[in-house]
């Protein structure tokens, strides 16, 4: 199949535009302490939490795990907007403070898929508030302006793995599925793109690299660049370079696959 030329590339956020999950365990841990509850994440807790989707449904599902009374739990449930709203103060101000870069590639395949006349877009479970954080202080003043549509997860009843918020993205674009990629880190994230039906690029991290992605269209370990290039690239998985252009990107999404690529799905 030849080439085709997307109309919209569609970012998660957490963990594929910018490793951030360090940066939100060491924010809620510092809003635990600041509310009084004595709570600590360890690594390996945050890394297991994540499989629940939305800062709120963590907290909830923390709470969950607690031996509490029922009126223990219902008055920490009734605290968790409080919780996460100071989370989110703290999270911002390390983000604001230039503590989270983008990942590698990222910034890169943006300016090329733009410069291609291609749509950007961002379908995230995090909050508006993050979001904006995150690309102001990564892509500058005006980084909103290369988005096209920013969908958030308060904006849909579903988080990832439900398709809601593609869908949305999708909608407020005004771009069929099979026009648009997705990129993502985690199986949540996959499940939720590929259930809207769209053609899915993984990259994982620390905090996801041990899932099943066996149903994603393409699985890096990072978008790569002239910096940081892919190992065992080019020949494996891309053709032309060791990292993941815009071009490549289309000829992939066309079907036109590399002869090895059978074997590593």
């Amino acid at each position: 199949m030849p080439a085709i030329h997307p109309d919209a590339l569609i970012f998660d956020v957490d963990g594929t535009l910018a490793d951030t999950e360090e940066a939100h365990r060491t924010a809620f841990n510092l809003a635990f302490e600041q509310q009084g509850l004595g709570w600590k994440w360890s690594r390996a807790d945050y890394r297991r939490l994540l499989t629940t989707t939305g800062g709120k449904e963590r907290i909830a599902r923390h709470i969950g795990t607690l031996d509490l009374t029922d009126a223990e739990r219902a008055g920490l449930l009734a605290r968790l907007p409080q919780i996460h709203a100071a989370k989110t103060r703290f999270y911002s101000a390390v983000v604001r403070d230039g503590a989270v870069p983008l990942r590698p590639g990222v910034a890169r395949l943006l300016d090329e898929a733009g410069h291609a006349g291609c749509r950007l877009a961002i379908a995230s479970t995090t909050t508006a508030i993050n979001v904006d954080a995150l690309l102001h202080a990564t892509l500058g003043a005006r980084a909103l302006e290369r988005f096209a549509v920013i969908a958030c997860g308060d904006q849909v009843a579903a988080k990832k793995p439900a398709p809601d918020i593609y869908l949305l993205a999708l909608e407020h674009l005004g771009v069929r599925a099979d026009r648009a990629i997705a990129f993502e880190d985690s199986l949540n994230g996959l499940r939720a793109a590929r259930a809207a039906g769209l053609w899915t690029v993984i990259t994982p991290t620390f905090w996801t690299e041990d899932s099943d992605f066996a149903d994603a269209d393409l699985v890096l370990p990072q978008l790569g660049d002239a910096a940081s290039p892919l190992p065992d690239e080019p020949g494996t998985r891309l053709r032309h370079r060791a990292w993941l252009g815009f071009d490549e990107l289309c000829r992939l999404a066309g079907g036109e696959a590399h002869p090895a690529d059978a074997a590593l799905r």
